[in-house]
């Protein structure tokens, strides 16, 4: 393997292994999956960041971007009008931007999480006239979208400078 590349080479880190119930598992591994792909994305270089690397036109901080309107969707029910439109981020955005507002987006859906004991009760709306599906399942559904673009950036990153592992 060429020097340059066992240089952007990170070591990898595993699951959580751990959890007293259903509710630490799943977000235990919804917390594993978030910072494995912020990691991902945070440092990749401009413009190779915004870049398609595919012909779909997906590239490493649109989908970043993506994940950020998701977890706002989900957990703080915000409305998302154009989900395609999600997978570009702002021309003027930097990747410190990017990964900055998905944190923040985490965050506040933690906050919210942190609140609910009852997998099987909805997710908290602030517009109660929505429906919400349950905890559970969002928690799933976000493990698995999380996890489906997590795996997309780490090919992507690949491609712009070698850098491997979460």
């Amino acid at each position: 393997m060429p020097s340059t590349t066992r240089r952007h080479r990170r070591r990898d880190t595993p699951p959580p292994r751990t959890g007293s119930n259903e509710s630490e598992v799943l977000r235990k591994f919804l917390d594993y999956l978030r910072t494995s792909i912020a990691a991902k994305v945070e440092g990749a270089p401009e413009p190779q960041v915004r870049t398609a690397a595919v012909p779909s036109g997906t590239n490493l901080l649109g989908l970043l971007n993506h994940l950020t309107f998701v977890e706002r969707s989900m957990f703080l029910g915000e409305d998302v009008t154009n989900w395609r439109a999600t997978f570009r981020a702002a021309p003027a955005d930097t990747v410190a931007d990017v990964v900055a507002r998905y944190r923040d987006a985490v965050k506040r859906a933690n906050d919210v999480l942190d609140g609910c004991t009852d997998l099987g009760a909805p997710v908290p709306r602030s517009q109660p006239d929505r429906p919400a599906p349950s905890i559970r399942w969002a928690l799933t559904h976000m493990i698995e979208e999380t996890g489906r673009h997590a795996g997309q950036a780490d090919i992507l990153r690949e491609l712009i400078d070698g850098t491997t592992g979460r």
